[in-house]
């Protein structure tokens, strides 16, 4: 399987959504929201973009109370944690502001990524530290959640008001299916893999590259070519992948 990184439909919605961040008219509205259900590439895509982007990244903690957090925060900067809570709040907004300033003057936009922040959008003394983070330094937030946290910051007014952009990944397409072999596979696969594919994932990116591994190593084994594309025919009776949900394999119907 190659090692590339596939543009979804998803991934283009959050890089829209990032520029029009870029271009608010509210300097307060800083936040933005991803959610989605698992399985659907947010974590890879928000890793991605922040290794490229030189923005911090940190997984929000089930048990995560406000120390921890800056204690996480500041481990991003590798900063010795000061001893009281205060100073250490003064060191994380001191670097954020720093490292802020460093990427603005390649204008590029500097933000902190909360992935699992589901674990946190019901916590009033984070969420307070985040949007007071926000405010003091109009520093972007990004907050990732598996599709309940938008509902959940509406018990905060004062933070959902900030939130300029939503973007909710939404189940692979075809077109995502399709890029998914022509960009990842070593074999060439016919629309009918894909249309296969498409039907057995359930929309799930995490899936995809299950039965795409399986695709790739009958593909090799039958020495498919671009003149000879893998089909769901040569498919038939193999087992592409298993269902998380029910444990049971998933194999291609025979005599296809």
């Amino acid at each position: 399987m190659k090692n590339a990184f596939v543009e979804t439909g998803n991934v283009r919605r959050f890089q829209s959504a990032l520029i029009a961040l870029e271009r608010r008219g509210a300097s307060e509205a800083c936040l933005m929201v991803v959610d989605g259900i698992p399985g659907l590439g947010k974590t890879t895509a928000l890793k991605r973009w922040a290794t490229q982007s030189g923005v911090v990244y940190i997984r929000a903690k089930e048990e995560w109370t406000p120390s921890w957090f800056l204690n996480d925060l500041l481990a991003q900067f590798r900063i010795e944690p000061s001893s009281s809570y205060q100073k250490r709040y003064a060191q994380a907004l001191e670097a954020m502001l720093k490292a802020q300033s460093a990427l603005t003057i390649q204008r590029r936009t500097f933000a902190v990524v909360i992935d699992e922040a589901d674990h946190i959008s019901r916590s009033p003394r984070i969420m307070e530290s985040v949007r007071d983070f926000s405010d003091l330094g109009d520093i972007v937030f990004v907050l990732v959640g598996m599709g309940k946290i938008r509902s959940n910051l509406t018990r905060f007014p004062q933070i959902a008001s900030r939130i300029a952009q939503y973007v909710r990944f939404e189940a692979a397409s075809k077109a995502d299916v399709r890029a998914f072999y022509d960009f990842l596979c070593e074999v060439p696969a016919a629309d009918d893999v894909v249309e296969f594919t498409l039907d057995v994932i359930k929309g799930l990116n995490r899936e995809i590259m299950e039965v795409l591994a399986s695709v790739e190593r009958i593909g090799r084994r039958n020495a498919a070519s671009a003149d000879k594309p893998v089909t769901l025919a040569m498919l038939a009776g193999q087992t592409v992948m298993n269902d998380r949900r029910t444990g049971e394999p998933v194999a291609v119907p025979g005599g296809l």
